[in-house]
């Protein structure tokens, strides 16, 4: 993995957007490395009881999701100093073999003299806006 030099970024730089898949194994996979099984995220009838349209991908795996762009993007898995979201919509995870999907992209607002950069990043799911005030501080290399 090539790292993604501090000096090659400037400010407007887009980050290449990318959709990443979101299945029901994906949730169950999900819940297992967090222990987060609440059922809204796995049982379709109790999901629907709550006034939910179907299961829905648990709000830290949204957010993971668009972290990869940003590792990725810079090339280490260590990069991101400083990261926050709001969590706008739910992405609704259908039972059938293609699931939803999460796309997210990004843009550089700001390159800071220490080496980071600091991202705006958008992610939507099902033509709805799922992260709000995503905003990212990444280190790049020097």
């Amino acid at each position: 993995m090539s790292r993604l030099r501090h000096a090659d970024v400037e400010v407007g730089t887009e980050l290449p957007e990318r959709t990443f898949p979101v299945r029901r194994l994906d949730l169950v996979r999900y819940a297992g490395a967090s222990g987060d099984f609440n059922p809204i995220h796995w049982n379709e009838r109790f999901a629907k009881s709550v006034g939910l349209p179907d299961v829905i991908a648990h709000g830290m795996f949204t957010m993971a999701q668009a972290a990869r762009l940003l590792t990725d993007w810079a090339g280490d898995p260590g990069c991101v100093v400083d990261y926050s979201v709001r969590f706008s919509a739910p992405v609704v995870v259908p039972d059938d073999d293609e699931g939803a999907q999460i796309t997210v992209g990004g843009k550089v607002k700001a390159k800071n003299d220490d080496g980071t950069v600091n991202v705006l990043l958008t992610a939507r799911s099902g033509g709805a806006k799922v992260l709000s005030q995503s905003k990212a501080v990444v280190r790049l290399a020097r």
